[in-house]
């Protein structure tokens, strides 16, 4: 269907930018243009609707209702379109440019490095811009256009986002050096505590993962010490609060070099998580998305993944 005649991206823009500022003089100045020509844009765009998007009058700004549900529409409608220039783009240069990459936590620091050393030597005319992130907040961003792919765990709710499973790793406990739990032969999951397991605080994946791998929940979350950021969970255990369950790259990848704490497999079917890589549904970049799946997976079974995509977690 084509596009209605008088509606243009940049009044969408405009729009986007009101309602992300409520002020006309920081909109203009994100959008480079001059308040009059923002300001004249919204007035053509509502003329054009035939409906207020924007409540203004010298003292504030506010958004209608049907102005923030038409904002919605418009993010939509502009990130498709810059979907649309990088598609026109990349095919006429393939893995040249810029890519903008996230990654959650317990994945950025062990995977990126060997997977960023390999992509240089491969693709040199693309330069990939990392972000590290919590999965919600990737996942949001790639939605709304300002990644282009991000690097996560599953099991976790990916919405309508292109996802392409890569490789699956087990879940390993860590606890203190002496610990009745440190050894080297596999141990079942059932003869961990769960009152004694250590987790990351709310937001990050592997939290879930834990628990899901356990079987359980907190019942009195507030009384838990949750760690803030893995090297401070391995300080934890180190400082015998309790176990944790870390994921194999992590273990392999450095997380525990110095830490007075030990590594120890879990007796098969061992609990897993599976690393994806996701993209929107309307990447014009679907070489770079190829490309890049096979860059990480490569570093990731450097590492110890398994490339044979697992079930999903289960409690041993």
């Amino acid at each position: 269907m084509p596009a209605p005649e008088g509606l243009s991206l940049r009044q969408l823009g405009y729009l986007v930018a009101i309602s992300e500022t409520l002020n006309f003089t920081e909109a203009a100045n994100r959008c480079h243009v001059t308040q009059s020509t923002l300001s004249g844009g919204l007035k053509e765009l509502e003329r054009f609707l035939g409906a207020t998007l924007v409540e203004r009058d010298r003292r504030r700004v506010l958004m209608t209702p049907l102005g923030n549900a038409a904002v919605a529409r418009a993010r939509d409608l502009l990130t498709s379109a810059g979907d649309l220039v990088t598609f026109v783009g990349e095919r006429a240069k393939p893995m040249a440019g810029t890519l903008r990459l996230g990654a959650i936590p317990t994945v950025a620091p062990f995977l990126l490095p060997p997977l960023l050393r390999t992509a240089r030597q491969r693709y040199p005319e693309l330069q990939i811009v990392l972000r590290e992130e919590q999965t919600a907040r990737l996942l949001a961003e790639v939605e709304d256009g300002r990644l282009d792919f991000a690097l996560m765990a599953l099991p976790y709710d990916t919405g309508r986002l292109r996802v392409r499973s890569l490789f699956a790793e087990d879940l390993w406990l860590i606890a203190p050096l002496g610990d009745p739990l440190a050894g080297t032969a596999p141990l079942p999951l059932a003869d961990v505590a769960t009152d004694r397991l250590l987790l990351l605080e709310e937001g990050h994946c592997l939290r879930e993962h834990t628990l899901e791998a356990c079987g359980t929940a907190r019942s009195n979350p507030e009384s838990t010490i949750e760690a803030t950021s893995l090297p401070t969970l391995v300080q934890m255990v180190e400082s015998k609060l309790g176990v944790a369950l870390l994921p194999e790259i992590v273990i392999k990848g450095g997380a525990l070099a110095g830490a007075l704490v030990e590594p120890r497999p879990l007796r098969r079917p061992a609990p897993q998580r599976t690393i994806a890589l996701v993209a929107r549904p309307t990447t014009g970049r679907e070489q770079e998305f190829d490309a890049l799946a096979v860059l990480a997976i490569e570093a990731g079974t450097r590492i110890g993944g398994k490339s044979t995509i697992a079930a999903p977690l289960s409690k041993t």
